[in-house]
């Protein structure tokens, strides 16, 4: 919900805050208070384009600043994630926008945001109806969004994504495998002679590393033989051999452990000490006796590290770069070989993505219209409600016939969209004998303000923009009918935040809350305040739309009567 909006220094507004409550929240005024004026704010921070002379006059900055709670949903976290926009906030966003006479910038939770992101972000939370752009019914793109919404049809959509997503693809891989026939058919012989370069040589992973290891043995054999030799003599054989001192120290220990027990534990130590000198002289006497002095074989190693490093040179630098590339020659050889073939069976799973695209978007369709028909008898009962008893209310749809479509149902293929087969949109007729035309081209202001809230109240428990603003959309209707009008906005109220400018005594009657704009003169400038009225406020408030400005008792009667007659009083 929007909880709170705050302007400063714009066209006739010095300064103001407003806080507002969930439920019908009404604004009147006279006729050039600024009611429209705060809707312009409003607008500025749900993306729409500033002009600098919206800046009060001596003013060198504007500021409009609208917090929003309960604002913390999939779409909007990803939109904040992908522009990297601080989400700490969550669930509650703040949306500002300033204004100087160089031009306007934007933010989102104090981090600068483009107008296309502030209007994605907008675009979630709030619905703006009347002389502003941000009139989602009447965009006949949203409608599907709607049916699937009042149906929860996520699941079907879901399957039907994953499955287009699937054929994109392939179809994707088809055309790249064709755009790279000629390229492999060039390459073929290449491909070949680098395979049986690279075969010939036959590397292994893990080879060069073992190679390099062998020929530095081999290279030293001399130094290790030597050093090995004389390494056990030092340990095993001289006249002054480390053992045979080991041999003599441990006898003293003994001897000294017979008469003092403490010397004990440096008796093990030192046997532990003989031991390991001794398996020391064994694995050098071993070892010397193993080396090898085999120039054919150190040649031989030389010469395949030679064959490694040319392939190296010539295929990545690595051993590892080598083989990969063999791999993937070997498989682009392979394709140019049978592409034919390889084309076909690509063809194949094609065909059966297909054909389990084309039913889940029969699924998907038969679901959308069993709802739709469910939302047209809704909406009808609902026009009747508010005094249009002759409406027919209309859900088409449409599909487009393609030879190349994706998806094939009776024999017919069509072409395929990422949220389905079908393109829909909202028809209305309010007469009778009047053919329904396309709910867009609805011309008559009473007219579009009944069908917005007969739509509104039926989409209500599934529509997903927790606020709507409704901007003197009761136009050219009076009396019963503006009473209807009202009691239906209170109860769609019950769902959503409503925030609605009004000049009927019926629909300000019914407010959870109310606000009167006020202009005044101060210091011979004007500006334009808003106050939230109290319960006596407000019945004076609704009389004066009843009377005008002489408030008689009568009216002052009437408004009372009226804000006691609510739906739930």
């Amino acid at each position: 919900m929007l909880r709170s909006l705050y302007v400063k220094d714009y066209a006739l507004i010095e300064e103001l805050e407003v806080t507002f409550d969930s439920g019908l929240n009404i604004i009147t005024g006279e006729t050039g208070a600024g009611k429209s004026i705060l809707m312009g704010a409003l607008s500025m921070i749900l993306g729409d384009r500033a002009s600098t002379d919206r800046l009060r006059e001596g003013a060198k900055k504007a500021i409009i600043e609208g917090i929003f709670d309960e604002a913390d949903t999939p779409r909007i976290r990803k939109l904040l994630t992908e522009h990297t926009i601080d989400t700490e906030p969550l669930p509650r966003i703040i949306l500002r926008r300033q204004l100087t006479e160089y031009g306007s910038r934007g933010f989102i939770n104090d981090t600068p945001a483009t107008l296309d992101v502030m209007r994605g972000v907008a675009a979630e939370l709030i619905d703006l109806h009347g002389q502003h752009e941000h009139q989602s019914l009447l965009k006949v793109e949203t409608h599907r969004a709607m049916i699937d919404s009042f149906g929860g049809l996520g699941g079907l959509i879901d399957q039907y994504e994953a499955r287009y997503h699937e054929v994109d693809q392939l179809i994707q891989e088809r055309t790249e495998m064709a755009e790279r026939k000629r390229e492999l058919s060039q390459q073929r012989e290449l491909y070949e002679f680098q395979i049986k370069e690279i075969d010939e040589v036959d590397p292994q992973p893990g080879e060069e590393d073992d190679l390099k290891a062998e020929r530095r043995v081999l290279e030293n054999a001399e130094h290790l033989y030597a050093s090995t030799s004389r390494l056990y003599d030092m340990l095993y054989t001289d006249e002054h051999a480390v053992h045979d001192k080991i041999v003599v120290a441990r006898n003293t220990l003994q001897d000294l452990a017979r008469i003092d027990q403490t010397f004990e534990e440096q008796l093990d130590e030192i046997k532990s000490v003989q031991i390991v000198v001794s398996e020391l002289a064994s694995f050098l006497q071993d070892y010397n006796a193993h080396v090898e002095f085999d120039p054919d074989r150190l040649q031989r190693i030389r010469e395949r590290i030679a064959e490694l490093e040319r392939l190296k040179r010539k295929y990545g630098g690595t051993l590892q770069a080598v083989l990969e590339h063999r791999e993937e020659i070997g498989e682009k050889y392979a394709l140019a070989n049978d592409f034919s073939g390889a084309l076909e069976r690509l063809t194949e799973q094609i065909n059966d993505a297909r054909a389990r695209l084309s039913d889940a978007a029969q699924r998907l369709s038969d679901k959308r219209k069993e709802v739709a028909e469910r939302v047209e008898e809704a909406v009808e009962r609902e026009l009747e409600a508010l005094g249009m008893p002759d409406s027919q209310f209309e859900v088409r749809f449409e599909r487009t016939a393609d030879a190349d479509g994706w998806i094939t149902i009776d024999g017919t293929c069509y072409r395929a969209f990422r949220h389905g087969i079908d393109q829909m949109a909202f028809y209305i007729s309010t007469n009778v004998g009047v053919d329904p035309k396309p709910l867009v081209q609805v011309a008559s202001g009473g007219e579009i303000s009944r069908i917005m809230l007969a739509l509104k109240t039926i989409l209500a428990k599934s529509e997903r923009l927790p606020i709507l603003v409704f901007d003197e959309i009761d136009t050219g209707i009076s009396g019963d009918m503006a009473r209807r009008v009202g009691e239906s906005m209170y109860n769609l109220a019950r769902y959503h935040q409503i925030i609605t400018i009004t000049h009927l005594p019926q629909i300000a009657a019914l407010g959870d809350v109310h606000f009167r704009v006020e202009k005044e003169v101060v210091d011979e400038r004007t500006r334009s305040t808003i106050v939230r009225l109290s319960d006596d406020e407000q019945a004076e408030q609704v009389a004066s739309l009843i009377s005008g400005t002489d408030v008689t008792d009568a009216a002052l009667t009437n408004a009372r009567e009226l804000m006691d007659t609510r739906p739930d009083a």
